[in-house]
């Protein structure tokens, strides 16, 4: 999409609004003085990346998504010391990618301002921009984040794709997020890939008796084994129709107990979880784009850093 054309997006999408209130030291025009610039950089820069890259947009909402998980939306998620002790180090952060983007959106700001711009506040950027090169929603993004200096490989415990719906809540609701958050955020497994390492036993050994499991559609069950043998760890996609585009689908796939992981399967689990689901297939996905944007919007919120606390690092990867 021409920069051009994901500028008139922006503004026309952004008439729906989207109604959250700021917490302290949050505010929507935060560079407006500073660095006034700020946001048509990270733009540029993540257009131009992602343009080239569709599958990047999955990844980049991927480690937004796991940075506010760990220490909150800090940017953590981003530092390398010390070596092989920080969170992208820590296991399920090996397979996440898009690092690349994050660095030259942040060298591009440096130039123009530098010392301004926080890493943290990059990151939430440079997911909703993403989203939207392949024909997401926008969300209004609140800046003025700070970034952490503690990042511990230990400390990552994100939600599971082998969990079950109560430790999920649990997850989410101790992240200040509730169970429609969940089963929305969920929706962004419409884009992206996984591997068939984390498949392989809902699909060859599921209770030990070499056995699929049986929330999983049995014909679904066998395309998934024509694409993933038990000794390889190819990728595979989560939602065939809809890799490239961001758009409702995925909740289709769910209610025809096709959804990947264990922890797509079990929202068919839960009462208000179930309900979304049908209700987006039934109308075609009519509230899905507001209710994302909506929802990504507390999740930028979560335990952040303001004020006097934190920094502003000059590389994104290393502490000041």
């Amino acid at each position: 999409m021409a920069i051009k054309n994901l500028l008139v997006l922006v503004i026309l999408l952004g008439v729906l609004g989207v109604s959250v209130a700021h917490p302290k030291g949050l505010y929507l025009y935060y560079y407006k003085h500073r660095c006034p610039d700020a946001e048509a950089i990270v733009r540029r820069v993540t257009v131009q990346y992602v343009s080239h890259e569709p599958s990047l947009a999955a990844a980049l909402l991927r480690m937004h998504f796991h940075d506010c998980f760990v220490r909150g939306c800090d940017g953590s998620i981003l530092l390398k010391y010390p070596y092989n002790e920080t969170e992208r180090y820590a296991a399920p952060n090996l397979s996440v990618r898009g690092y690349e983007v994050v660095d030259a959106v942040k060298s591009a700001l440096e130039r123009k301002c530098p010392g301004v711009v926080s890493c943290a506040d990059v990151l939430s950027l440079v997911a909703r921009d993403a989203v939207i090169v392949i024909n997401g929603p926008w969300w209004p993004v609140p800046l003025g984040r700070r970034d952490g200096r503690i990042s511990r490989k230990s400390e990552v415990n994100l939600p599971s794709p082998l969990s079950g719906i109560a430790a999920l809540k649990k997850k989410f609701f101790d992240k200040g997020l509730n169970t429609r958050d969940l089963v929305v955020l969920s929706g962004a497994h419409t884009i992206g890939i996984s591997h068939c390492s984390v498949i392989h036993q809902g699909i060859y050994n599921f209770t030990g008796k070499s056995d699929s499991d049986s929330s999983m559609n049995p014909r679904y069950v066998r395309a998934l084994k024509r694409r993933c043998n038990p000794a390889d760890n190819r990728t595979i996609v989560m939602d065939p129709r809809s890799v490239k585009k961001f758009d409702s689908h995925y909740f289709n796939m769910v209610a025809q107990r096709k959804g990947l992981f264990k922890s797509d399967r079990t929202l068919l689990d839960d009462p208000e979880t179930k309900s979304y689901i049908y209700t987006q297939v039934a109308t075609a996905g009519s509230s899905f784009n507001k209710d994302f944007a909506h929802s990504m919007v507390k999740l930028g919120f979560v335990e952040i850093l303001t004020g006097n606390k934190g920094e502003i690092r000059k590389r994104c990867a290393f502490v000041n």
